[in-house]
């Protein structure tokens, strides 16, 4: 095993506990998933973890599943919904299907459902239930089916193990849902708590890579940005401009105001991403006019107007070609060059993964690329959330094996949570820029984390108009890119900036500074870190600096059998296992 010391961490502050409750909040890469694997694994030699749970996303279902088999020699069985099938095929129709196996994962999408597992969830015990991705079954202002879920199995283990890069929103009692399922004793009231009522508890611990950097300084390589700016052509500047002729309705009139300009705002973040995504746009703002028309009758002038303006936009789309969309043919440059080096037809080990979060965009790169790369149908996969569990997760094992045809990955936002890129590929493009700071944090993750062997190189494709609203609205999000540089390097966690501590959060602040015609000095001034350089107020109301007190010389474990090649952190981790534990 590396002797990596803060990896250690989680365990020892858990295991001070009575019953062993934690959430491992490391930023993005530091290997969180290791780290639970440690503490399960040193529970199972204590004879307190024969049975185990994990829920996670569906897209890492198998990825978790490795990570702990290679790592720790925990197996635990798939239960996808291939898997949910093939035990309800082998048991009676009376029995609890959750007992079928001892130690088992499965996506807490598919868990919430169907009404009839949470008869049997209710009705079954484990000794270790994981949640990753933890965040996503917090309360947020309504229970809903995840927190739900999640509240009724935070009852069934003594141990609960929770994972988040992103634990909480800033809000206090979205935040405090967590802390409950962890102690229901950890917070009285919800709304309003303090450091007092709860500092030795030991429930969370949170690292950036500048805490931990003096431990891993040869394990991180120092990543690589390059900004491509690049002019809009022609066809582009008209179709900004007739984006902006568009007289938005709101309630029936055309409205200058805020709420008519989101409207306006929501076209424009698909035009940034693609006309083939501003064309989807454009249709399901027609039929969603349509449908007023079919529900009072008549539309009133204002929105007979915009229809038409949103049919000149359809036509002005429709003029910007792949010969003169010109963040496309940057890209197809970028790709060729030499000065880039990828290497998509002689190594089958440098991959490229493609971020854009507009699926249709990813749909349109696909066909242009094979077509202009010469790629052949199986070099070239799209991966988003619309897609099964199934496919998510042939997607992302295919991507990490040297022995399969595929090359390049197109990414919506739905693969920068957790999974894993960086086995085969250091080279990661945005075509479009996202428009939250922690987006820009979970993407560049995937491939700048532990265990990255090559110098990650990330680069951002940056569109530029002559149109002063259009060229206003784009330096946003060129500070946003800066702002997550600065978290890099600096501060650790990009929502100390807009501290709000939720994406989609992020995204409506941005959003409502562009329909405001906010100055882009205006957003940067108004968007800054806190003095401290201490954003993150509510987990560190929760952070105890003394918890951990590790020993000055911790010895090198003993190695119970080879290791598979390091890919994330504790990268030639396998703790011995007595020989009960043992599967072959």
């Amino acid at each position: 095993m590396d002797p990596v010391p803060y990896q250690l961490d989680p365990a020892l502050q858990a295991l001070k506990q009575n019953r062993q409750r934690i959430l491992i909040a490391d930023a993005v890469g530091l290997g969180k998933t290791l780290e639970a694997g440690i503490l399960m694994t040193e529970l199972m030699r204590r004879g307190r973890g024969k049975r185990i749970l994990v829920l996670t996303l569906k897209s890492m279902m198998t990825q978790f599943q490795k990570e702990m088999w290679n790592r720790f020699t925990i197996p635990l069985t798939r239960l996808d919904s291939a898997g949910l099938q093939r035990v309800r095929n082998n048991i009676p129709g009376n029995q609890n299907p959750f007992y079928y196996y001892d130690k088992s994962i499965i996506s807490i999408d598919t868990l919430k459902q169907d009404n009839e597992y949470r008869r049997h969830l209710e009705q079954a015990y484990w000794d270790i239930i994981v949640i990753d991705e933890a965040h996503n079954v917090a309360e947020r202002g309504s229970s809903s089916q995840r927190a739900q879920l999640a509240q009724l199995l935070a009852g069934r283990s003594d141990t609960l193990i929770m994972l988040s890069a992103t634990p909480h929103d800033g809000k206090a009692r979205s935040f405090a849902s967590l802390m409950n399922m962890l102690d229901p004793t950890a917070i009285s009231d919800p709304d309003d708590y303090a450091r007092e009522d709860f500092r030795d508890k030991g429930l969370v611990i949170r690292r950036f890579k500048k805490d931990i950097r003096d431990q891993v300084q040869q394990e991180f390589k120092e990543r690589v940005v390059k900004d491509l700016y690049l002019d809009a052509s022609p066809q582009e500047e008209a179709a900004y401009q007739t984006l902006l002729d568009v007289p938005f309705t709101y309630a029936g009139e055309h409205s200058e105001t805020k709420n008519g300009q989101l409207v306006r705002i929501g076209l424009q973040k698909s035009l940034f991403s693609s006309p083939a995504a501003a064309q989807v746009s454009v249709d399901q703002r027609l039929k969603k006019l349509q449908s007023r028309e079919r529900k009072q009758g008549e539309l009133t002038e204002d929105e007979q107007h915009e229809i038409q303006s949103l049919h000149s936009l359809q036509l002005a789309l429709g003029n910007i070609t792949p010969q003169n969309f010109n963040k496309y043919r940057e890209l197809l440059a970028l790709l060729k060059s030499k000065e880039f080096g990828w290497k998509e037809k002689t190594n089958s080990e440098d991959r490229l993964v493609i971020f854009s979060e507009r699926i249709e965009t990813l749909r349109w790169l696909q066909t242009q690329l094979m077509d202009d790369l010469k790629l052949k149908e199986q070099a070239i996969a799209i991966l988003h959330g619309g897609m099964s569990d199934i496919e998510q997760q042939g997607i992302v094992e295919a991507f990490g094996k040297a022995d399969t045809p595929l090359r390049v990955l197109l990414c919506s936002d739905v693969a920068s949570e957790g999974i894993n890129l960086h086995y085969l590929s250091h080279r990661l493009v945005h075509f479009d820029l996202p428009w939250s700071l922690m987006v820009f944090q979970q993407r560049n993750g995937r491939v700048d984390r532990y265990g990255q062997t090559e110098i990650p190189i990330i680069t951002y494709l940056i569109n530029q108009s002559d149109n002063p609203k259009v060229r206003g609205d784009q330096r946003i999000l060129e500070i946003l890119k800066e702002k997550d540089e600065q978290a890099y390097k600096n501060i650790g966690d990009p929502a100390t900036f807009m501290k709000v501590h939720d994406p989609e959060a992020e995204v409506a602040l941005t959003a409502a500074a562009m329909a405001e015609a906010t100055p882009a000095a205006s957003f940067d001034q108004q968007y800054q870190p806190d003095d401290s350089n201490e954003g993150d107020d509510l987990l560190a109301l929760f952070l105890n600096p003394e918890a951990v007190e590790p020993p000055p010389n911790r010895p090198a474990p003993r190695r119970a059998h080879p290791a598979p090649p390091s890919a994330t952190a504790c990268s030639k981790a396998t703790l011995p296992l007595p020989a009960r534990h043992w599967r072959p």
